[in-house]
């Protein structure tokens, strides 16, 4: 097997590199799928992002950048109409992630001290659902992206097809990431897993130990039951009297307006 990692190889030929003799045909069609696969979601995630900024940035907006793959695009997207339109736009960024995008695609910078009311949000999602609920936080994000999308007039989310659910949970099976300060992650783990599912402590990939947010806390992510008729508004209020917990990914009743692409570059739009 391969000593060294060979990540600058395309994903068929590492995996030739670290078998030993001639490499399955049907593990070479399985990873050539899974390419195609990531390519799909690649491109519907960039249609959806491309439509929703032609659709929702105007001129002299203060807008909320969020986190994840899907907001790179979005991102690319509004430096280009700024230096074609010669936009005047505010970005205010919802992670170190987000902060880093607005800086390299030399957008201006603010922060919610200095423009606490924005004109409007556009963030990701991990799962939306027919009311256009959300799932949000699988990248760890979601206390700072739900104070950003809650300060806005308009809050978007924008994804790639199958991020669409009929009901959370449907789909989206890593489970709801709830932020905890660190003191608190225990019995907060313990009165979860009494309402029902698991709540696993996040771990890091990079590091030993549990993941750590931006704000310095850890995240649970809970592994609710699915169920199609959830009142998901009753939950988010249960959960938020739970001490200890300092936010969680569910955003209920907060998106105006989902952007949904597809392999073939056409986006579903569905309004609230």
């Amino acid at each position: 097997h391969c000593m060294q990692p060979l990540t600058g190889l395309p994903m068929v030929v590492r995996w030739q590199c670290c078998i030993r003799g001639p490499v399955p045909k049907l593990l070479i069609s399985l990873l050539k799928q899974s390419s195609r696969n990531m390519s799909d979601l690649a491109a519907g995630k960039k249609a959806a992002a491309i439509q929703a900024v032609n659709d929702c940035v105007k001129n002299n907006q203060k807008l909320g950048i969020g986190s994840g793959s899907t907001i790179v695009y979005a991102v690319k997207r509004v430096a280009e109409r700024v230096r074609e339109e010669k936009l005047n736009i505010i970005c205010v960024p919802t992670s170190f992630q987000a902060r880093q995008l607005i800086i390299e695609n030399g957008l201006v910078l603010s922060d919610l001290e200095s423009h606490p009311e924005l004109d409007l949000a556009i963030d990701g999602a991990d799962e939306v659902d027919r009311s256009l609920n959300c799932i949000k936080g699988g990248g760890g994000c979601q206390t700072l992206e739900k104070i950003v999308a809650a300060s806005a007039a308009t809050f978007v989310v924008i994804g790639d097809c199958s991020k669409q659910s009929t009901y959370l949970g449907e789909k989206w099976q890593k489970g709801l990431p709830i932020e905890v300060l660190p003191f608190a992650y225990k019995p907060v783990k313990l009165k979860l897993d009494k309402m029902g599912g698991t709540a696993d402590l996040r771990m890091a990939k990079q590091k030993a130990g549990p993941l750590v947010t931006d704000n310095g806390n850890l995240i649970l992510d809970w592994k609710f039951n699915p169920q199609q008729d959830a009142n998901w508004s009753d939950i988010a209020a249960k959960l938020s009297q739970i001490p200890g917990i300092v936010e969680t990914g569910l955003f209920v009743n907060m998106a105006s307006r989902v952007y949904f692409g597809y392999e073939d570059g056409s986006v579903k739009v569905l309004n609230k």
